[in-house]
């Protein structure tokens, strides 16, 4: 073993010594710690070396900067006895009211910071001392220092980095650091830049703790339950629970800032420094939230910052107390999400609405800065004025369109178009357009406002009649079918009904579609024309002359019409007597010659006398009987005319009756 390597082997087992963890004992020697041992930076100071001048038989494990011997007749066991019962100094620790109430946030925290901090790590005793190094050269590991000792010390990479990672010193750099435990890998006695930073801070860090004041740090490095803050070089721990308050999920943004802290809890034997963010703000907010409320009161306006936005409103701090601005509250006009109007971040000024002293709670206003619009929208907005908007919202029914901030009026889809055939109002306009519009109604207590578009076209239906007079003849597309008729588009916007009873003089149609489709392109002849009801009657038969005008022109009661049975009704049958042309034979009027009635079944065949003619009505009755009384009569007649000598054949008259007679009997 070389002299060095003894030296070492000394100066270790002695700094072992002197830094026995708290709560134990030397071997060899039991008496109690000093109760005056001077404070580690004045120890320093007075010590020029670490290394003590214990002879090299003596027992490593003997403190030789232990307290002097106890008191004449003292018993050395009793004071060691005493010594191991005696509570263990430590520097009181107080914790504010709201702190013991967080302390289970960042208990865990704490503790794992703690151990991390003592575990291993000899207590810092009399004998350790502040030493001014060179910084030889810069590895990627650590920083070797000339600090005049045999060999050449190293301080971790790390303790001499900022929180970009880049290395505070260069080589020639004058380095305050203190012996660390242990000769590193390389041979190299250990140093700590952080230590000696510690030292040289700690009565900063002291006084701020016992007069609770802040102290300023800046944030270095990202640990497990928080992360690091440099106080004067010195080393804190910032609980994520105490960074703010409000929980910070991402402590990672918190590295290079500088902030002011609270010293919640110092334990300088271990070198352990606990700091609290939350604390100063809860008092700021706490001191702001007072002087706010002493001058708070409804109708009173405020500047406050947007903190919060949510889908019904925004929160607005307006100095330690938080108000609600309402989504209702923020503009006259229409909001979709108050992000429309303001951002987190904005300083606004508001209205207090209602403030309620016992929650508190208060509640904001932003319109009701400026005056309510609608209050003379009546006067700035006469009916028949011309007016121009943005479309901010398309729905089934219309379209809303805003004239200004806070004035937004309906175009309703039956006032877009002079047509009826849109289907939805998408189809001619959008949102974000600008639409030029008529004002059709105003109703400021209701705030409502009527507009319409197709009032800036000229009605197609006013000149209607000089266009397509009555009973003249069209031309259009079948564009419609229903059960009452079909739709004939003539020009564009402008649809034409023909009824079903229009389509066909003679045929009895049930439905349009039996005749007509859609998209045939069909004649036909103006009926009728509503302008105001936006109304046209067609008709399609009207192109061919009536049958029922021509029917009557020719025949007349009393003449006898062949005619088949069509359909068959409780109190007759109707009878095709022509081509189209119907006529009615009663069951009173259905009786053979000898008075018998007769049961019509559809298809049957008889010879019918017209004994009823309506031409307006169209009705024609018929009868059976008539036919048969009509035939006696002409019998009676042939009875009382004279013989005739003999025809041609032989027979007479009086024979051709007879064997009608018999005609009859056998039927």
């Amino acid at each position: 073993m070389t002299l060095f390597d003894n030296e070492t082997s000394q100066s270790n087992e002695a700094t072992a010594t002197l830094t026995a963890p708290e709560g134990t004992t030397s071997t060899n020697h039991t008496e109690p710690e000093a109760p005056h041992a001077e404070p580690a930076h004045q120890a320093a100071a007075a010590a020029p070396a670490l290394v003590p001048s214990t002879p090299p038989d003596a027992d490593p494990s003997t403190d030789l900067s232990a307290a002097p011997s106890t008191a004449p007749g003292t018993d050395k066991a009793e004071a060691t006895k005493a010594k191991a019962e005696a509570p263990t100094a430590r520097p009181a620790v107080e914790l504010p009211a709201h702190e013991e109430a967080a302390a289970e946030d960042f208990a865990t925290a704490l503790e794992n910071y703690e151990n991390a901090a003592s575990a291993g790590e000899p207590e810092e005793s009399a004998a350790d001392r502040l030493i001014k190094g060179t910084v030889v050269k810069i590895t990627a590991t650590h920083v070797v220092v000339d600090f005049g000792a045999k060999s050449e010390g190293v301080v971790p990479i790390a303790e001499v980095q900022d929180h970009t990672g880049t290395v505070k010193f260069k080589p020639g750099d004058e380095i305050p650091v203190m012996v660390d435990r242990g000769v590193s890998a390389e041979g190299a006695i250990g140093l700590s830049y952080q230590k000696a930073q510690r030292l040289h801070a700690w009565d900063e860090i002291e006084k701020a703790y016992n007069e609770k004041k802040p102290i300023a740090g800046i944030v270095i490095d990202r640990i497990k339950g928080g992360v690091t803050v440099d106080i004067n070089g010195a080393r804190a721990f910032l609980p994520g629970s105490q960074v703010d308050v409000r929980p910070v999920h991402n402590l990672d943004a918190l590295k290079g800032q500088t902030f002011d802290v609270a010293i919640i809890k110092l334990n300088k034997k271990r070198g352990n420094i606990v700091v609290s963010r939350k604390q100063l703000l809860e008092e700021e907010v706490n001191a702001k939230r007072t002087e706010t409320l002493s001058h708070l009161e409804e109708g009173s306006i405020l500047t406050g910052t947007v903190k919060n936005l949510t889908e019904y409103g925004a929160f607005v701090d307006l100095g330690g107390l938080d108000g609600l601005l309402h989504i209702t509250d923020m503009s006259w006009g229409r909001l979709t999400h108050p992000k429309d109007l303001v951002h987190v971040g904005d300083h606004i000024q508001v209205k207090v609405l209602k403030f309620d002293k016992e929650k508190p709670r208060v509640s904001l206003g932003f319109k009701q800065l400026t005056p309510d619009p609608w209050l003379d929208a009546e006067q700035r907005y006469p009916v028949g004025a011309h007016v121009s908007g943005r479309v901010i919202s398309v729905t089934d029914y219309g379209a809303f369109i805003e004239l200004e901030q806070g004035i937004e009026g309906l175009v309703h889809v039956s006032e877009m178009t002079w047509s009826k055939r849109m289907k939805h109002p998408s189809k001619l306009v959008n949102v974000g357009d600008t639409v030029e519009c008529i004002i059709i109604s105003v109703h400021p207590t209701e705030r409502r406002i009527s507009l319409g578009m197709r009032q800036l076209q000229s009605n197609p239906w006013d000149s209607l009649h000089d266009k397509y007079p009555v009973g003249a003849t069209v031309e259009g597309r079948v564009r419609n079918m229903t059960d009452f008729g079909v739709f004939i588009e003539i020009e564009e916007g402008i649809d034409g009904l023909v009824h079903v009873s229009n389509l066909s003089w003679t045929k009895r149609v049930k439905h349009p579609s039996e005749i007509l489709k859609k998209g045939d392109r069909v004649k036909a002849v103006i009926l009728a024309i509503e302008p105001d009801k936006r109304r046209l009657s067609l008709g399609v038969k009207q192109l061919q002359p009536d049958a029922w005008e021509t029917f009557f022109r020719d025949h007349k009661i009393g003449d006898v019409m062949h005619g088949k049975v069509v359909r068959v009704a409780a109190f007759g049958a109707f009878i095709d007597i022509a081509e189209g042309i119907e006529g009615l034979c009663h069951n009173s009027e259905a009786v053979d010659d000898k008075g018998a009635a007769i049961h019509f079944e559809p298809g049957q065949e008889f010879d019918f006398k017209i004994v009823k003619m309506n031409p307006e009505e169209k009705k024609i009755g018929l009868s059976i009987r008539a036919v048969g009384e009509e035939a006696s009569r002409a019998e009676v007649e042939a009875y009382k005319q004279p013989a005739a000598s003999t025809s041609s054949s032989g027979s007479t008259i009086g024979d051709l009756i007879s064997w009608k007679r018999a005609g009859n009997e056998q039927n």
